[in-house]
């Protein structure tokens, strides 16, 4: 057989081993081996779980203002597989919280509960407070005027009075002298009805009001009960305190 012969024989045994077209068919490929690619589990981020937990706990103990968690040893969490959802339960802590607090808390995933820790922490609790601007005198109505507002960490500074709680309805219950923060012990109800002051009692049944004159036996603030004498039968009765120097009785 001629070279060339010996060259275009199998050539032609092979085109002729082809479908119409001269291309094979995804079926006749060959099969090519997958590639399976594993993604390794990772341990569960500081981070989010620290920022969880921060929230979990502020909601819990209805703290007002932006609270601040310190892990006090190293965090080593769980592995997940990255993405997958997780949940936090914090199931123990303290009735009063402080600066350092030991809480317990519960991870789980996909229904299955991953583990559950002690953790120690540090605290911190952030909201503005009132310093007094001057000296202030005993008696005198909390006026935003007479005050100043600070950024505080309320579990260092105990007993501060949230901005949001002072008001007009407030008195100063003692001397302050000026650069002070204000506490709860440092206001209280203002006095609209004074021990020994002449009030006027209004007696109401249904759409019926009568008025009369009567003698406060006690201080009151908005909405307190306080005794009052009748000035012409001498009779006493309760009657609650609605605004300065008025009090009312309803049957």
């Amino acid at each position: 057989m001629r070279p060339l012969a010996r060259f275009l024989v199998p050539l032609l045994a092979v085109s002729a081993s082809l479908p119409a077209g001269g291309q094979m068919s995804e079926q006749e490929m060959p099969p090519q081996s997958a590639a399976i690619v594993k993604v390794a589990a990772l341990p569960l981020a500081r981070e989010p779980f620290l920022a969880e937990l921060t929230h979990q706990v502020a909601t819990q103990l209805k703290l007002e203002g932006e609270l601040q968690l310190e892990l006090t040893r190293p965090w080593a969490g769980p592995r997940l597989a990255p993405d997958t959802p997780w949940q936090l339960e914090v199931f123990d802590l303290p009735a009063i919280p402080s600066a350092n607090m030991m809480l317990r808390c519960r991870l789980t995933a996909a229904g299955a509960t991953l583990g559950e820790w002690s953790l120690y922490v540090r605290a911190q609790l952030w909201r503005d407070a009132w310093i007094t601007r001057v000296p202030v005198d005993r008696g005198q109505t909390f006026d935003p005027a007479l005050v100043n507002t600070r950024r505080i960490d309320a579990f260092r500074e105990r007993d501060t009075m949230p901005v949001a709680a002072a008001d007009g309805t407030l008195a100063f219950s003692r001397p302050i002298t000026a650069g002070r923060l204000l506490t709860w012990r440092d206001l209280a109800k203002k006095s609209l009805v004074r021990k020994g002051d002449i009030v006027e009692v209004a007696a109401i049944d249904g759409r019926l009001s009568i008025t009369m004159k009567a003698q406060a036996l006690a201080n009151g603030a908005r909405g307190d009960t306080v005794v009052v004498r009748n000035l012409e039968s001498k009779r006493d009765f309760p009657a609650l305190v609605v605004s300065e120097n008025r009090v009312e009785v309803r049957f």
